[in-house]
């Protein structure tokens, strides 16, 4: 991989979102709830592996995913259902069921361990697409570094919305007091509740590459920001309507 430098940048980047992403990074590479250091990076490595994965490609055109038989091009460093679900997540996400989360489930990659991968590998996307978009080399990954997994599970946990457990819009207290102001749990934020690290992660990188939760109700200009609000949902309406984002 290219050394990489934000001075190469064509175009001035505020200093928290390097910041951010350098924070993000030295949390990465340390052990999380449900995944060693090692195996965290892994996943962020396969996330990125899965744009290059002919299998990838080739079940994308498929008629059923769920049908189309392969093997992934992988580092081996993870079991089969925890690349599958990082590759997935990146090429095939709007065709996620249900009854496969619950089948991986079965098959040992729990709803915990599967709600941290899927911290990762949005973080890391979009990250990498932030380096695409200007043109940047891709940051090298970290060095993993030792240590224990905690096997952390918040006490409050609802099964109302989506294909797992969350946090429910009036459960954030105790340890998980921090996660947002009141009973202001919007279903996005929810989602990655059941390992709440997860959320604090994406919750930064999400703070400088868009908003705040607390500056989203600035629905005019937020002052160090360089568009206004309705120019970013206009931006965001359009991206998400390209990705086919269905929520």
């Amino acid at each position: 991989m290219q050394a990489f430098s934000f001075a190469q940048s064509p175009y001035p980047i505020r200093d928290d979102i390097p910041q951010a992403y350098k924070n993000f990074w030295q949390r990465l590479a340390s052990p999380g709830s449900w995944w060693t250091g090692e195996e965290r990076v892994a996943i962020a490595q396969e996330s990125r592996n899965a744009l290059i994965c002919r299998f990838c490609a080739d079940r994308k055109a498929a008629l059923s995913p769920y049908t189309f038989k392969g093997e992934h091009s992988h580092e081996g460093k993870l079991p089969a259902t925890a690349v599958d679900a990082a590759h997935r997540i990146i090429t095939d996400q709007g065709r996620i069921t249900r009854a496969w989360v619950e089948n991986n489930n079965d098959e040992g990659l729990s709803k915990e361990a599967y709600v941290e991968l899927v911290g990762i590998v949005v973080a890391i996307f979009s990250i990498d697409e932030f380096h695409r978009a200007l043109g940047l080399a891709l940051e090298s990954l970290p060095e993993p570094k030792p240590g224990e997994i905690s096997r952390y599970r918040p006490a409050h946990i609802s099964e109302d919305m989506g294909f797992v457990p969350t946090v429910p819009p009036d459960g954030a207290v105790g340890n998980e007091s921090d996660l947002w102001e009141g009973s202001r749990g919007a279903n996005v934020i929810r989602a990655l509740t059941l390992v709440p690290d997860a959320l604090r992660d994406w919750r930064e990188i999400a703070a400088a590459q868009y908003l705040s939760f607390q500056r989203m109700t600035n629905f005019v200009k937020d002052d160090n920001r360089s568009i206004n609000r309705m120019q970013m949902e206009l931006i965001a309406g359009r991206v998400s309507a390209i990705n086919e984002c269905f929520y």
